[in-house]
């Protein structure tokens, strides 16, 4: 009866195909640990100071020098500062910066939604009461 591999204790392979998987495996090894350190850095400052010029720029678009200029003002300085710190090769410090920037932006975004919503309300309920007089009905619903 013919030999089955199943049989076998174990199947004899060519001894350089051993070393190559052990290299590949420290291979391997030697990328997760890069990437884990790369990973480990934090966030690069590049990125963090363009977030900060996208949030003032979409608190520009929300109308926040006209009704949050302070706070506006406030992320423009502070982004001026996470680009200056940025050249100056102050990673740390112009992460901060930056942070500092997104936030008073942000801020000043959903101040200026705020008081113009809170506007746009007033008129509403002006023009409500406006037609509920003419039409002589009392009250609120």
């Amino acid at each position: 009866m013919p030999a089955s591999f199943a049989y076998l204790r174990c199947v004899t392979q060519h001894p350089a195909r051993g070393r190559h998987r052990i290299a590949a495996a420290v291979f391997v090894t030697f990328l997760t640990l890069c990437s884990t350190v790369v990973a480990a850095r934090g966030p690069v400052p590049a990125q963090e100071v363009e977030t900060a010029q996208a949030a003032v720029l979409r608190a520009e678009r929300a109308d926040a020098d006209q009704y949050a200029a302070e706070a506006l003002l406030r992320a423009r300085l502070a982004l001026t500062q996470a680009q200056a710190l940025l050249a100056a090769k102050k990673s740390a410090d112009a992460i901060d910066q930056a942070q500092l920037a997104a936030a008073e932006a942000d801020y000043a975004h959903a101040r200026s939604l705020d008081v113009r919503l809170g506007t746009e309300l007033q008129q509403r309920k002006a023009e409500i009461a406006e037609l509920r007089q003419r039409l002589g009905v009392e009250g609120a619903p």
